[in-house]
């Protein structure tokens, strides 16, 4: 990705100076009740550019007339183990997957979602107003939706029909533009080019179309239902902070909205059918001027200092600089964060404030606005999800702070889940996000831990904290990594996503590496690897998952136990590294996205620098056992901790890789199981000119007319050969 500007990502991802101790894991979760889960499957529709994605070595079909078939499995029911061939590490620039499989292009940056709108070619790319109708850019996490045909909203039991809802989270300037980002004379970017860049970040909702026989996936392109939301949708808030100063600027002076939703990284779904989008790495969008500073409190100075908002601070895509002919000046003015009017109400001073949230989307209403939900807390959101479902028990949602040194979070409702909200849309939202407990979890060596509630008055969270002077639980939500900072929260490396396992209701959270650990950051039980991989990296290189039980499975419980399932490794590293006992089949590096299937598979994906000499990123199926299978181990580093079961080939297996540069990220399947959706992000991420790129997937070497195919992230749905389900 091109840089315009001396913005640097560190800035977003080390603001976190308290004395707390680190620790990495970040809180997943996921539907229980199976008939409720089945929702999160996807379908994906059978396009052009098939060709660049193959299957891993035989390429006969499976289904032969001369071979017996086999006796028909319960789709529903968890493989005792794993039997597909795994693949094996590449650096081809394809979506390679294993025999028996294919695996189709559905969804790529720039597609048409309304027949009015054009097909996108390579040689021509479209004005910028016009990808409100078109895909946004690297595509990320995402949620499959039955569709009832005759209702017209969600039943998580159908598969033929459905939503597929997905995440935007940000941009390649490179290829997005006819010639990458213009560079002006006088630092300016042009409008067009800004409101391209603003469209094509934010989510997708798109329907589809899956034949029951061939399993082949088709967007329906005439769909009421297809629709983007942007970075620059109009957006309503509720919960704690709604109407607070902390969010007046000048669009909203009683702070009950704002515009667009941006950097969507992770993502989760609601029990009653709605969409959960992540708001992650968010502040870098913005700018605070030198001399800043002088015009700021002592508090609010402590705040956006903690967020990575420091004066001076510069923007990723200078959306700030362009001058507003086609559309209102205020759109790019409310990218600077700057004190410049006589009150909050008369500039943007809180813009930032406006971000960091969890955005509830309801893709069967395209009358409402989306709506933030702030008493989930604001951070760099990776990832949401809603515990295992019992009836009459207390929902939660689990969360990860994705930057260094950060916090796990939950929220508990105040209500209790009843089956009767299904299809209760954003007043559902009400009942079950905007009133509840806040916690931030403190990890201990001994494989226990504690959920420390943020609450105003409650563990010194008021205004005579030395940490940040609290005076209000809207104060509380809004700077929750200070709030965590004060009560002594356990310090993580980067926090990713997180899954539920449907069998347990235990939390896994993905920690896809901390080149600091065993320096800056000290080893603890749950943080124990520093070592150097064989090609210089140092720390915790590879990453490692961990998960947790509540006390007595109870949402409600404010302690829990965990262990480390899995560490990532190549395979050939001394066994006090690689301390699943990973093998080629199985060996990984970075693990970041990653969700639990109705059948309790659990797919974990890559995003890796690591080990991408040996292999493109990739995904791989796992079969998990629970939270105490396993032993203590010691580390290369002299390090006791506890670890999971060990890895085999039975348990876990490499099911895909993707093609160079990529990250493979997103992952949801359609509930009978036959047609499983990923993202491939940002392919040739590494290329230096839109006319050099490093990779050409999702289309050959050249495109149509013989020129140089640029690279676009797409969504890539799998389906076997001979219909039968993905894993089974």
């Amino acid at each position: 990705m091109t840089e315009l500007t001396p913005y640097h990502e560190d800035q977003e991802l080390d603001n976190n100076t308290s004395d707390n101790i680190h620790f990495r894991d970040i809180l997943e979760q996921h539907i229980t009740r199976r008939s409720l889960i089945a929702k999160t499957a996807s379908g994906a529709a059978a396009l052009a550019l098939a060709s660049t994605l193959t299957g891993c070595g035989d390429d006969k079909d499976s289904s032969s007339n001369n071979v017996t078939p086999p006796t028909p499995l319960d789709p529903n029911k968890k493989p005792e183990k794993l039997t597909f061939k795994p693949v094996a590490k590449n650096l081809n620039d394809i979506v390679t997957v294993p025999e028996g499989y294919e695996a189709t292009v559905l969804y790529a940056m720039g597609d048409s979602i309304n027949p009015a709108y054009p097909e996108w070619n390579d040689n021509a790319v479209p004005l910028g107003p016009s990808f409100q109708y078109r895909s946004g850019d690297c595509h990320d996490g995402m949620s499959y939706f039955g569709l009832n045909k005759t209702n017209k909203n969600y039943d998580p039991t159908v598969s033929e029909s459905g939503l597929l809802v997905m995440n935007h989270e940000y941009i390649n300037q490179t290829f997005l533009h006819p010639k990458g980002p213009t560079k002006t004379a006088d630092g300016r970017r042009p409008e067009d080019e800004v409101i391209r860049e603003m469209n094509a970040h934010g989510v997708s909702i798109i329907e589809l179309k899956k034949d029951k026989n061939t399993q082949k996936v088709e967007i329906v392109k005439n769909s009421i239902f297809n629709r983007r939301i942007t970075a620059s949708t109009v957006m309503d808030f509720t919960g704690v902070v709604a109407g607070s100063n902390l969010l007046t600027t000048q669009y909203s002076p009683t702070a009950k909205q704002t515009r667009g939703t941006h950097n969507n990284c992770g993502n989760g779904y609601t029990p009653w059918g709605t969409y959960l989008t992540t708001e992650e790495n968010y502040i870098g969008y913005f700018i605070r001027a030198k001399g800043d500073d002088a015009k700021r409190t002592p508090e609010e100075i402590i705040a956006l200092n903690r967020y990575g908002l420091k004066e001076g601070a510069s923007s990723r895509y200078q959306w700030e600089t362009a001058i507003g002919q086609l559309e209102s000046q205020d759109l790019y003015d409310r990218w600077n964060s700057s004190v410049t009017g006589a009150s909050a109400a008369q500039d943007y001073r809180n813009s930032a404030n406006t971000f960091g949230w969890i955005v509830e989307i309801d893709p069967f209403d395209n009358r409402q606005n989306p709506v933030k939900r702030t008493s989930l807390g604001r951070f760099a959101h990776e990832d949401c999800r809603a515990s295992r479902l019992i009836e009459g028990e207390n929902l939660a949602f689990y969360m990860g702070d994705d930057s260094r040194g950060e916090y796990i979070y939950k929220f508990v409702s105040d209500a209790k889940w009843s089956a009767k909200d299904i299809n209760g849309g954003y007043k559902a939202g009400d009942k079950y996000m905007n009133s509840g407990k806040l916690y931030v979890a403190k990890f201990n060596n001994d494989g226990t831990g504690q959920w420390i509630e943020l609450a105003y008055g409650k563990n010194g969270l008021d205004a005579a904290n030395k940490v940040y002077p609290f005076k209000s639980q809207a104060e509380v939500t809004t700077f929750a990594r200070l709030a965590g900072d004060a009560v002594g929260a356990t310090k993580m490396d980067r926090p990713e996503w997180v899954a539920i396992n449907p069998e347990n209701g235990e939390v896994y959270v993905t920690l896809t590496n901390n080149s600091n650990r065993g320096t800056t950051h000290p080893l603890d039980a749950a943080n124990p690897r520093n070592y150097q991989d064989p090609e210089g990296g140092k720390g915790n290189v590879n990453g490692h998952i961990i998960r947790f039980h509540e006390k007595d499975g109870k949402t409600t419980a404010e302690s829990f136990t965990w262990d480390i399932y899995l560490f990532g490794a190549e395979a050939k590293m001394a066994s006090n590294i690689n301390l699943s006992g990973l093998n080629d089949n199985n060996d990984l590096s970075s693990p970041d996205g990653m969700w639990f299937d109705p059948r309790g598979v659990l797919w974990i994906q890559t995003d890796d620098g690591a080990y991408t000499d040996v292999t493109n990123c990739m995904m791989l199926a796992a079969l998990p056992g629970k939270v105490g299978d396993g032993t203590k181990a010691t580390t290369s580093a002299g390090q006791e901790t506890i670890v999971g079961a060990k890895m085999t080939d039975d348990n876990l297996r490499r099911f895909l890789t993707g093609p160079k540069e990529c990250e493979i990220t997103g992952v949801t399947m359609t509930p009978d199981h036959k047609a499983i959706f990923i993202n491939v992000q940002h392919p040739g991420e590494d290329s230096k000119s839109y006319d050099k790129p490093t990779s050409h997937w999702p289309a050959t070497q050249k495109d149509a007319n013989n020129q140089i195919a640029r690279p676009r992230s797409a969504t890539v749905v799998i389906t076997r050969k001979d219909g039968g389900t993905i894993a089974g």
